[in-house]
């Protein structure tokens, strides 16, 4: 967190007004003080204060807070919860002695989810799991039930791969096509290269359609996204010193495109967390590769797409960066689609980066209502502009027997263009 702006400071915007109480899923799961913004904003007063002490308990409760930044949308007093719950959280790693358990499942995520070639490692067992057979006997045979919660969650929500999924790669350069408008780097992410590669190739040919010159800068790693948000703040700007380092000098592009949204908030608070200059002016380069395709109009002929599309609002594209009209404006521009709108659309889907393997039952009860709501609209297909988002809903939609087909708003634009 910036060091020009102190905690006592950010504490005291918040007036208890309670506009927060319905945006925030855990206080509409609960009804609890505690685990509203507010009532967290008074225990984190607390700690500041000397009053209360940083126990199990206080610490569930920060726990429990999904950092969707519902009620930083709420707020009418401009209140950084944001900034508040990041640098708790960071208080909380490094003061809080965990259980065992508990440690060592946050260790394995975080020596696992940053790191792509790892993931592929991962990807190609849960290729073999999931082709062979065994995945389906498993599932039949209820042996799941034996497992602890937070390993049935990383079970449920494992997307389905196919070869070609686990042998993608990215060019290093793509040329525009037609009349060149400019030149754009592509954050390929962690994730979302591993496990979502089409969203990749689909942003570059979009890009290319548009005009753009499309370079992917080599062995860039993680954005810091998943490290920053679970308060592991000096891991984040590690990782985010490196990937500047690898894209370099990015006066002279368009924009660096990110197209999950959750590394995208990230990646623009780069001034925030990580010292200097570089990290500053490759943080407002970024933008998420709907924003930046609605700022710079379109020029390719899209094709009819006929098809019911439920677009759902990623928390941390709609709420921490404020893009909600480009990514709808997109997908009306394509001929014969019609846009549904969720009900209750602003409620999070209780993926939160690993929130649903760190609080199964909590993610499992937000994502039921999303779900719920996805389900009553009876769209062919779900267009959300983040990977988790899409395995959290979907898994929950498959679990009621509900096989609906997702996909990012890119690959809906890249299906009318092709």
């Amino acid at each position: 967190m910036s060091e020009t702006v102190s905690i006592g400071e950010l504490l005291d915007d918040c007036v208890h007004c309670g506009f927060c109480l319905p945006a925030c899923p855990t206080y509409v799961s609960w009804g609890r003080e505690a685990d509203s913004p507010r009532g967290r904003i008074d225990l984190m007063r607390g700690l500041e204060e000397g009053a209360i002490e940083l126990d199990d308990s206080v610490i569930a409760h920060f726990d429990r807070c999904l950092g969707c930044m519902a009620c930083v949308t709420a707020c009418p007093s401009g209140v950084r919860y944001d900034l508040l719950i990041e640098s708790t959280r960071a208080t909380v790693e490094a003061c809080a002695d965990r259980a065992t358990p508990d440690r060592l499942l946050r260790s394995a995520i975080f020596a696992l989810f940053p790191y792509p070639a790892r993931l592929r490692a991962v990807a190609l067992g849960l290729f073999a799991y999931a082709g062979s057979g065994v995945q389906r006997l498993v599932r039949a045979s209820g042996a799941l039930r034996l497992l602890p919660a937070r390993l049935r969650s990383l079970e449920a929500i494992a997307p389905p791969l196919g070869l070609a999924d686990l042998r993608a790669t990215l060019p290093a350069y793509t040329p525009a096509r037609g009349r060149k408008r400019g030149t754009v780097a592509l954050v390929a992410g962690c994730v979302q290269r591993v496990f979502f590669p089409n969203v990749n190739a689909a942003t570059i040919r979009v890009l290319a359609a548009e005009g753009f010159d499309v370079i992917v800068p080599a062995e860039q790693g993680c954005c810091g996204a998943l490290s920053l948000h679970a308060g592991r703040e000096p891991e984040a700007a590690a990782f985010a010193r490196t990937l500047c380092e690898r894209f370099g000098d990015v006066e002279a592009l368009a924009a660096v495109i990110v197209n999950a949204a959750g590394c995208g908030s990230t990646l623009k608070s780069y001034a925030e967390f990580v010292p200097g200059e570089q990290a500053a002016r490759f943080g407002a380069k970024v933008k998420d590769v709907s924003e930046f395709l609605a700022q710079a109009g379109t020029v390719a002929e899209r094709r009819p797409l006929p098809l019911r599309v439920a677009y759902h609002d990623a928390c941390h594209l709609a709420h921490a960066q404020r893009v909600r009209a480009e990514p709808r404006e997109l997908l009306r521009g394509i001929p014969g689609l019609e846009l549904l709108e969720i009900p209750q659309g602003d409620q999070c889907c209780g993926s939160a980066g690993v929130y649903n393997v760190l609080e199964p039952d909590s993610a499992a009860e937000i994502g039921r209502r999303k779900a719920d709501n996805v389900a009553s609209l009876g769209a062919d297909v779900l267009a959300s502009g983040n990977p988790g988002c899409t395995l959290q809903i979907t898994s929950l939609l498959a679990a009621q027997g509900v096989g609906l087909l997702a996909a990012h708003p890119i690959e809906l634009l890249d299906a009318a263009l092709r």
